[in-house]
């Protein structure tokens, strides 16, 4: 009886095991040059960011805190209407884990102000560019936009990082309350600039912020005289790791004689920024 030469299907498998040992090296290396630890390796790729969600914007900031920084919403007449106005109102946004925000709106005697609180997530799409690394250029781009001035007397307030601090995935609650500024939101102030304050000698130009989160600055902008009283914007904004915060607080007097004051506006927002970057960390 005649003996078959070979089985088709061992030989088709023994034809790939061997182009694999020996495909391109010619010497029974591996042929994409790459060993564990080198670049190019599978394990080097970027790490993820510690944050993984966000928190409920509308919750973040507690009623007392609303209190001090909206004049007026204790004093709305309806309570429907007053509950309405604590709980804020979220912004439009189709990935709650990505980027979430909240506006508070309260119109007085004396101001109307206007409260926003914005959290952005941002992930690297780029496998050897790290969600921190990618946060870290998009808020430098944040900040340019800002068109800070330079700090006077100093060649070095260039520089906005600081000492990073401990980040956690836990979400954010409530925050606390501050205390009580010396003087009324919506009150007059003699200055005519945020630089110019006479109540204090420290500069109040927008800056960048050292001690806040990874890195921070703040703006403040005054809108010029006309037939309407000035708006005052100060802007907070600061990065934790892969999340960026921004704060915005606005207010117009009801009347065009008054003008928001500058420092008090910046102290109520820096102290919820340093809560909300507490609040991060913690």
């Amino acid at each position: 009886m005649q003996r078959k030469a070979y089985v088709p299907g061992a030989a088709a498998l023994l034809a790939a095991l061997l182009a694999g040992c020996t495909g391109g090296t010619g010497d029974g290396g591996s042929s994409d040059n790459s060993n564990p630890g080198e670049p190019g390796a599978a394990s080097a790729q970027a790490q993820p960011g510690k944050y993984r969600t966000l928190p409920e914007p509308c919750g973040v900031v507690s009623p007392a805190t609303l209190d001090l920084m909206l004049p007026g919403i204790a004093e709305i007449a309806d309570e429907e209407q007053r509950d309405k106005a604590y709980r804020g109102t979220p912004i439009l946004t189709y990935d709650t884990d990505r980027k979430v925000g909240c506006r508070w709106k309260v119109e007085s005697t004396t101001a109307t102000d206007h409260l926003y609180v914005d959290f952005e997530r941002i992930v690297s799409y780029d496998n050897t560019v790290s969600d921190d690394s990618e946060a870290e250029q998009l808020f430098a781009g944040q900040q340019a936009a800002a068109d800070l001035p330079e700090p006077a007397g100093s060649a070095s307030g260039t520089d906005a990082s600081a000492a990073p601090s401990a980040t956690s995935s836990a979400p954010v609650g409530p925050v606390p309350s501050a205390s009580p500024p010396a003087s009324a939101s919506g009150s007059s102030s003699a200055s005519s600039s945020p630089s110019s304050s006479p109540s204090s000698s420290e500069d109040l130009r927008p800056r960048v912020l050292d001690d806040l989160g990874d890195e921070g600055f703040l703006d403040d902008q005054l809108s010029p005289s006309g037939s309407t009283a000035k708006r005052r914007k100060v802007t907070v904004a600061f990065r934790t790791s892969n999340v960026i915060v921004t704060i915005e607080y606005e207010e117009q007097p009801a009347t065009t004689a008054a003008e928001p004051d500058s420092k008090e506006m910046q102290d109520k927002a820096r102290k919820l920024a340093a809560r909300l970057a507490d609040a991060l960390s913690g």
